[in-house]
């Protein structure tokens, strides 16, 4: 059990709240789901839950988190540069105990996450391996240490489709009690019974949580009823109000009036009126202590808003790829053979495929070639953002391209509509989250012009209430999509196409999931 009792995060650099007066108790058996827009916090909890020393840099906090001695079974959104640098069997071998593992104990960890017992004791270096192979690494090590509690920050990024089943079932079947950042719907839904709600209203200068034991899609269900409600009524009110405060207002200008006639010629008279205009006052002012009380018109945080103009468009039929590789490989290893794909007009494609098969290699490579065309503009996502981000800059630097007045203005509205404050837009590149930097990639694209659109994993980092807005966003894109994916709602809502990448080529796959 974990024990969290008003718990108030404060960032260092803005002494932006993050989380305010926070209690909840985590049990056995909770699978509780930390949700909320990028930014907000979430990963701070966690690091925070785990070790203190984590967020030292750059948060304060009060409050108190009772561990009770617990084992905690911790994995980070990001690996350290130095675990990167580290071989497999270097990275295994910080795990306690790692030798007293017999060889069946490995392989039967292994076989649940499909990797071979060699695996474990690969010269390999961490960096080197596919996203979804170094989720399995993290996984695999904390299956072996036997936590008493889990602590999973996007444990769902990268993974596989049949990887993704089965941690659904690992924390659907788990007793010990699982506190996890998830951007995947489809798991959210499918897994969790307790929610985190971690919201920044009102320009993210008032931080709200709410925790409420209910799955996830019922809980954004009665949320979005909730609040329809409460803004129904809240309007009511304040049209009664206004009808109430237009009454007095009648009154007191006709009694003010008549005092202005009457008083001058008969004192009685006055003095009677003046007393009417005690009586309006006194009514006006309980009235007024009423409307204190009245129903709030809920505050929400706003979704983030993005498109792309119309030079976006593509003509039907007009040949974007025609790829065909005859060798996948990374270094010496081969990855896959017969690699072809065509897409055409504005297709919107989809590529999934076992972890480690090639995908991120494959997009990457097709980059490389479209990047040298004339005849459309192609902007790139890569799964690692610090491919195209310089960590030094902020995020106006970055979009930047003249740097005249005229156009820092139109960023900084551009960011805004992404839900960034002053203060971020200031920040380093380097101190925002994962969901904020993958706005900054989908803003440039967006701002480019492109009509080619090359995304490996785009929804990973953005929050399950982001993500709807940015399907959509695709959805309507009238120019072409190819994108690496194994979130099944991108790939339901989005996809024309959807091919697998296995080790003999493209197969076009008719479930599409």
């Amino acid at each position: 059990m974990i024990q969290i009792k008003n718990l108030t995060i404060t960032h260092k650099k803005d002494n932006r709240v993050l989380l305010d007066n926070f209690s909840m108790i985590l049990n056995d058996g909770d699978k509780a789901a930390v949700i909320g827009e990028e930014g907000n916090g979430k990963s701070t909890l966690l690091k925070l839950i785990y070790d203190e020393e984590l967020v030292a840099d750059y948060v304060d906090y009060t409050g108190e988190i009772i561990r009770n001695n617990s084992v905690i079974g911790y994995l980070a959104q990001e690996l350290l540069p130095k675990e990167k640098e580290k071989t497999v069997y270097e990275f295994m071998c910080e795990l306690p105990d790692f030798f007293e593992f017999t060889p069946q104990e490995l392989a039967e960890v292994g076989k649940r996450l499909r990797l071979s017992l060699e695996f474990f004791y690969s010269e390999q270096l961490v960096g080197t391996l596919s996203g979804g192979e170094k989720i399995k690494l993290q996984i695999a090590r904390l299956v072996l240490r036997n936590p008493d509690v889990l602590l999973l920050d996007e444990p769902s990024n990268d993974l596989d489709l049949e990887t993704l089943e089965w941690l659904e079932g690992v924390i659907n079947d788990c007793e010990i009690p699982v506190l996890y950042i998830s951007h995947d719907e489809t798991l959210l839904e499918n897994t969790a019974n307790k929610i985190v709600h971690i919201e920044q209203l009102k320009r993210k200068m008032e931080a709200k949580v709410t925790v409420e034991k209910a799955g996830y899609r019922d809980y954004v269900e009665r949320r979005i009823h909730g609040l329809a409600k409460q803004e129904q009524m809240a309007k009511k009110e304040r049209q009664e109000y206004e009808k109430q405060q237009e009454k007095f207002r009648q009154i007191q200008q006709k009694v003010e009036h008549q005092q202005n006639v009457i008083s001058r010629q008969d004192p009685h008279g006055g003095r009677l009126l003046k007393k009417s205009m005690h009586r309006i006052k006194a009514y006006e002012a309980r009235f007024e202590k009423e409307f204190e009380n009245m129903t709030e018109i809920p505050e929400t945080e706003d979704a983030i808003f993005i498109k792309f103009g119309e030079k976006a468009e593509l003509p039907s039929g007009k040949t974007v790829l025609d790829v065909s590789i005859p060798v996948l490989k990374v270094e010496e290893r081969i990855l896959a053979e017969n690699v072809e794909l065509k897409v055409r007009g504005p297709e919107k494609v989809c590529i999934v495929g076992k972890n480690g098969c090639g995908k991120t290699t494959f997009l990457r490579l097709v980059a490389e070639e479209l990047k040298e065309r004339k005849d459309i503009r192609v902007s790139y996502m890569p799964q690692n953002y610090e491919d195209l981000l310089d960590m030094r800059m902020t995020p106006v630097e970055f979009l930047a391209e003249t740097g005249d007045k005229d156009e820092i203005s139109k960023i900084r509205t551009y960011l805004g509509s992404m839900k960034y404050t002053a203060d971020e837009m200031q920040h380093k590149i380097a101190d925002l989250s994962g969901g904020q930097k993958a706005k900054l990639l989908l803003l440039k694209m967006s701002m480019s012009g492109s009509n080619v659109l090359l995304l490996d994993e785009p929804t990973r980092n953005f929050s399950p209430l982001s993500n709807p807005v940015i399907r959509e966003m695709l959805k309507g894109f009238r120019g072409a999509v190819i994108t690496v994916s194994h979130d099944r709602k991108y790939i339901d809502r989005v996809a024309d196409k959807v091919y697998e990448l296995t080790k003999n080529g493209m197969v076009l796959r008719e479930d599409r999931t």
